[in-house]
């Protein structure tokens, strides 16, 4: 273990002369720094703070967003990804309404329950708002104590999150939220995944990675799995008026959001005949190509244009949750980022 007294007090006056703004730093209300980490889980601070912005001054308060129906809650969400992160936060706040009296419970038992509540989540939001003994272990904090302790064990493991949850314990009983905040702000501005700033970093005296030279090979990752590359159709169909045929997605990922008809390859075309019950052709150019990642997979996209104007019956529409979109109304409809460019390349 670390000698505590100079560690901590070296890495905390570091922290309060170094830290960034932000807006979830000046405020002690639960719900807001809640908000904030769900909101930066796999997004970076510079992205967040709009959203951040827009999200609370449509939903200031856990009853207002409570009673918000979850396409308005997406739409407010539209752009950060990771959707599930929106509906599970949605979820967990309608329970703290209706269970919790509006009130963010401050014990581990209680919060820790709700939903899209993990172990990260758990003790950034009570350490931060509550200060309640608990040691956060993200990305960063990975980094900075694997460095600091030259430590080689394999972080992707669970049983390494919870020895460094054990370890850094000790470091939370007193000042637990600004501790942990202070050790995410250090990996990072200083103990950065590539090119760390060694030489400024406020805990140098106490890096066992510096002193032995290892930093650039810490922390141990085992490698991820290559993701696979999935190759999606998308078709674009109009109607009379010039709208744009759309459906509601039901799959799990981006469930409830809105897409031009899209079918995995091969044989593309006759799935969407099939579905729609008509032959189509389709123009020989592709329109346009792009490439969305996700944690797990690739999407390689192609669109291509339905020649023929397109009329579809009402039972048809409801069925199949379809809706024909005027590009001016493009903002009544969440859509995900990959039809999103496609949406503002056809209306370029």
């Amino acid at each position: 273990m670390l000698n505590e007294s100079t560690f901590k007090k070296n890495l905390i006056k570091w922290f309060n002369e170094n830290q960034r703004e932000m807006p979830w730093r000046e405020t002690s209300n639960p719900y807001y720094i809640w908000l904030s980490e769900v909101m930066l889980q796999q997004t970076q601070v510079k992205t967040v703070i709009d959203y951040y912005h827009k999200f609370i001054s449509r939903f200031p308060t856990i009853e207002d967003l409570s009673q918000a129906n979850e396409d308005e809650v997406l739409k407010y969400w539209e752009g950060l990804g990771y959707y599930s992160r929106a509906r599970n936060f949605h979820t967990a706040v309608k329970e703290v309404a209706s269970e919790y009296k509006g009130v963010v419970p401050s014990t581990p038992d209680q919060f820790g329950k709700l939903k899209g509540v993990g172990p990260y989540t758990q003790a950034a939001v009570l350490s931060i708002a509550f200060n309640k003994p608990l040691a956060t272990v993200d990305g960063n904090v990975f980094r900075v104590w694997s460095r600091l302790n030259n430590d080689q064990r394999d972080i992707k493991l669970q049983s390494t999150r919870k020895a460094y949850e054990k370890e850094l314990q000790p470091y939370v009983y007193h000042h637990s939220g600004t501790f942990n905040q202070a050790m995410m702000e250090l990996g990072a501005l200083v103990c950065t995944p590539k090119n760390p700033l060694c030489l400024f970093c406020p805990v140098q005296d106490n890096c066992s990675a510096f002193k032995e030279g290892t930093v650039l090979d810490l922390p141990v990752k085992t490698k991820n799995i290559k993701k696979k590359t999935i190759q999606q159709h998308v078709f674009l169909l109009r109607n009379a008026k010039g709208e744009y045929l759309i459906e509601q997605r039901q799959e799990r990922l981006l469930n409830g959001m809105w897409q031009f008809p899209m079918f995995e390859a091969p044989n593309t075309l006759e799935q969407l005949e099939n579905k729609l019950g008509m032959s189509l052709s389709i123009a020989e150019e592709i329109v346009f190509k792009l490439k969305h990642q996700f944690t797990h997979m690739t999407w390689d996209i192609s669109v291509f244009s339905v020649i023929e104007t397109v009329s579809l019956s009402k039972k048809m529409m409801e069925d199949y949750k379809l809706e024909w979109m005027n590009l001016n109304r493009r903002d009544e409809y969440t859509l995900p980022v990959s039809m999103d460019k496609i949406y503002k390349h056809i209306n370029g």
